[in-house]
């Protein structure tokens, strides 16, 4: 069974007659990478803040692996590393002679930091700056360098708020990469952002707060079969090659409601833009691209039918189930998908 690395119950902070945080429930598991995901002043970096011991709660209690942050903040400090949307360096040092800095807050020996600092250094990708000044790193490096200097003590839990907010596209994915490869490690990723796409691709589970509720939580697949409970699924296929009998009997597939085509421009989304199939005659097309929408579960089914008339699928996805999809849902309905904050992890 996997150890709890994160456990609040009924966590509250008021700041005079303004509630930051509201009954907040929620459990982390040990090498999970887990979301926290919501709009700026939702409730999230309190959270963390209180977690870290840095704020006291007004009500409630946490546990961070086995220790109660309010009680024995530096026990919390010593096993949990802490990476803020703007990392804090020296910038008239260099990369490497903030990373000894922080060993030495650490009691880290000056032999056992060297051998450390130019492990990190290699795993982040600063070989090459760590004898630069800091002032000259760009915000990616900066990131990177948050990571090696937060990993140092080799922490059992990192808490990390808005970490890619303001790297380019590539360099967020880097980041991203290197944060799934810390789960797979072991360890403990919290992650704070209100970037969707980020938090699906690289997060086990995910909590949606809203005005200091956490209103929904559970992996993608399980938020999206709360909030689009009762919507037929979409899935959008590309077939190659389509001959026309194929089809003609996808559209009469036990389950489908209706096939559309989509030409190459068009994307799932857009509605607007579909149009009906109109069943080619004659030769079949090279390639083919559709949306087919059902009333149940019906991929495995697609595939076999394609593969019995000789074609080929070259893309088949479930679309409109997205996290920017499930958190759509969530504002349209006012914040809570059924009218009720659903305050328990899943």
């Amino acid at each position: 069974m996997a150890e709890t690395v994160i456990e609040t119950h009924g966590l509250v902070k008021r700041y005079g007659d303004f509630t930051a945080v509201d009954g907040l429930d929620l459990e982390v598991q040990s090498g999970e990478v887990f979301g926290l995901l919501g709009p700026n002043g939702a409730g999230k970096t309190t959270t963390i803040l209180m977690l870290l011991g840095l704020t006291e709660p007004t009500e409630g209690s946490i546990r961070v692996l086995g220790h109660d942050p309010v009680r024995e903040p530096l026990a919390v400090k010593r096993l949990t590393g802490y990476l803020p949307d703007n990392v804090g360096f020296y910038d008239e040092l260099t990369g490497r002679q903030n990373l000894f800095y922080t060993a030495d807050l650490n009691g880290l020996s000056r032999k056992e930091a060297a051998a450390q600092i130019d492990r990190l250094l290699e795993r982040v990708g600063l070989t090459h700056a760590a004898d630069t000044k800091v002032g000259a790193y760009s915000r990616g490096m900066r990131q990177r360098l948050g990571v090696a200097d937060v990993l140092l003590k080799r922490p059992r839990l990192v808490i990390m708020d808005e970490p890619t907010l303001g790297l380019d596209p590539e360099g967020a994915r880097a980041f991203l990469r290197l944060i799934r490869e810390l789960a797979d490690e072991g360890m403990t990723v919290l992650l704070s952002s209100h970037l969707l796409h980020q938090v699906q691709a690289v997060c086990d589970r995910v909590a949606i707060f809203v005005k200091g509720q956490m209103i929904a939580c559970g992996r993608v697949e399980e938020l999206a079969d709360q909030a689009l409970a009762g919507e037929p699924l979409r899935l959008e296929v590309e077939l190659s090659p389509c001959p026309p009998a194929l089809l003609a009997e996808l559209e009469r597939l036990d389950g489908v409601e209706s096939l559309r085509r989509l030409d190459a421009t068009e994307h799932a989304a857009d509605d607007e833009l579909r149009r009906p199939v109109a069943t080619p005659q004659g030769a079949g097309e090279s390639s083919v691209r559709v949306e087919l929408v059902c009333r149940r579960e019906l991929r495995p089914e697609v595939s076999r039918l394609v593969a019995a008339h000789g074609a080929a699928v070259m893309h088949l996805t479930q679309v409109g189930r997205s996290l920017d999809d499930i958190y759509r849902r969530y504002f349209a309905e006012g914040g809570d998908g059924d009218g009720r904050p659903s305050k328990g992890a899943a």
